[in-house]
């Protein structure tokens, strides 16, 4: 079951004014970013947040789970609870680097 945009559109939704939200499809699901740095996966309507230290305390109680086959284990976020979510999206994105963009492959 993929992720809906309706579910991708409310998890945007939870972050309110923090910064710039935005998100962007990868491999049939999506990757949620604020201010540009990518702080949340979303697979199967599930909210995956990687284990850092900023989230430990906020997450301490959290089921946790593989967005997909091979991934490392994440908190599975509750988006309902939306205090919750931009407390974590804040303490993610404050420990995130910016991605690097790729330079282009010369033939």
């Amino acid at each position: 079951m993929a992720t809906s945009i309706e579910f991708i559109e409310y998890v945007c939704e939870q972050l309110g004014d923090i910064g710039t939200v935005t998100y962007k499809k990868m491999f049939g699901e999506y990757m949620v970013y604020l201010n540009a740095k990518p702080i949340f996966t979303v697979c199967d309507d599930t909210v995956y947040v990687k284990q850092v230290d900023s989230v430990k305390d906020f997450l301490r109680d959290s089921e946790k789970g593989e967005p997909y086959k091979g991934a490392k284990t994440c908190h599975i976020l509750d988006v309902d609870d939306s205090d919750l979510t931009r407390q974590v999206a804040l303490a993610v994105e404050k420990v995130t680097p910016l991605p690097k963009h790729k330079k282009p492959k010369s033939k």
